[in-house]
């Protein structure tokens, strides 16, 4: 069976029922045979369906500017058959080098509002510091452009409001480039999800870690002396990368929040421009769908990266993580301990790691395609608004010991 670019990146979120019934029955026959073995990574197609491989679907190049030579570097647009780099930015001109080199761009320019007066870019990949996300994307669709850009779209409920103004009254396309939605444990489960195989799902959790060392701290705190944006950032406005788990799964909204914050004499936290006494947060969500919903964001503990673990009535998926946790997908007799590779999901020049999981390749074709086909990206604006919104209410409720906030929503009306 082949799907569209579109099916193939959501997983099978848009195969018909009777083919995920067939799927179903398949690995319950097939089961009989199995029960209380370990299946691989070959026998779990039988459980979320086929992987098909990416199809070609036109000529059309889109003409991208990417902006901000740190994680911006990492992405594929020069490999993917339907980009072009047209031309590259940054305020530093290392990073502007570093771009050009990258990327194989002859064409730079000194700053993001230059780049965008240039009439033949169609889209621009932005990666700048979080605060500037709502201020240089607002920038792009007010020249024209459509626009990717690196995670939290903001970190204001009135940026939120700016955003969907902006977005609904040009119509350009709006992509955030959260790479939990495309790790391929993420994958995993909005296949299982979509398949029925949970059950009912009545509880995730989710955590982000991200410590640093004294250079480390330095590096990203500090540049030519003066502080980053990173200088004492609350950890509950840079949620994205542990509500995407739930909310890039099923759909579902979270609605309100209970969230505990914890820090200590740490100088940082005494003076800084987010006037945020925390290095660390807990939030207690609920769903639309009244499921509960534990999310960390944490800068100062003993753990490090992304990791979720979905419960099912039936099933239940559980990532690895830094404590040598083991990926491992629990069925009702059985277990599979190795996940399906993905790759073919992408044009071959595109399939290789480089980072966060492999989503970075996935980020770049979601876009890409969803420009070619003229179709909303996965992690379009309303989805980046739930993953992100939700975090600047809890840090507001940790500011508050706890006490239980509504969160608001901005999904299309």
């Amino acid at each position: 069976m082949l799907l569209s670019n579109a099916a193939l990146t959501f997983g099978i979120d848009r195969m018909s029922t009777s083919s995920l019934d067939l799927s179903r029955r398949g690995f319950l026959q097939a089961g009989l045979l199995l029960a209380g073995t370990t299946l691989t990574a070959s026998a779990v197609t039988d459980v979320i369906g086929e992987i098909p491989a990416w199809q070609p679907l036109s000529d059309k190049k889109i003409r991208i500017g990417v902006v901000g030579g740190g994680f911006g570097c990492s992405f594929h647009w020069h490999q993917h058959p339907n980009c072009v780099v047209h031309a590259v930015s940054d305020l530093i001109p290392e990073r502007r080098d570093r771009l050009m080199q990258t990327f194989s761009c002859s064409k730079s320019y000194e700053s993001l509002e230059k780049l965008i007066l240039d009439p033949d870019i169609d889209a621009v990949a932005i990666f700048t510091g979080a605060p500037d996300h709502p201020r240089h994307t607002i920038a792009c669709m007010e020249a024209g452009k459509h626009v990717i850009s690196a995670c939290p779209a903001c970190m204001t409920i009135e940026d939120a409001a700016k955003l969907k103004e902006i977005k609904e009254r040009t119509g350009l396309k709006y992509m955030t480039a959260e790479t939990s939605y495309f790790r391929w444990e993420t994958i995993t489960a909005r296949r299982m999800h979509a398949a029925g195989l949970f059950g009912e799902l009545v509880y995730t959790e989710a955590e982000y870690y991200h410590p640093l060392n004294e250079a480390e701290r330095n590096t990203l705190w500090f540049r030519d002396g003066q502080r980053t944006w990173r200088y004492g950032f609350a950890p509950m406005l840079y949620p994205t990368h542990s509500t995407a788990f739930l909310v890039g799964v099923t759909g579902e909204r979270l609605t309100k929040v209970s969230s505990i914050g914890w820090g200590d004499d740490d100088p940082a936290l005494k003076d800084n421009v987010y006037n945020n006494p925390f290095f660390n947060e807990t939030g207690m969500f609920l769903t639309n769908k009244n499921k509960p919903f534990r999310c960390n964001v944490g800068w100062k503990l003993n753990a490090h990266g992304e990791r979720a673990q979905w419960f099912g009535t039936k099933s239940s998926l559980y990532m690895p993580g830094s404590g040598g946790q083991p990926y491992a997908m629990q069925m009702p007799d059985k277990q599979v301990a190795e996940m399906p590779d993905y790759f073919a999901m992408l044009p071959e020049s595109m399939r290789k790691d480089t980072g966060h999981g492999a989503s970075h390749p996935f980020l770049t074709n979601e876009f890409i395609m969803a420009l070619v086909e003229d179709r909303e990206p996965a992690t379009n604006l309303y989805e980046a608004l739930a993953f992100c919104v939700p975090g600047i209410v809890a840090h507001e409720s940790s500011k508050k010991q706890g006490e239980q906030l509504t969160i608001p929503q901005f999904d299309r009306a």
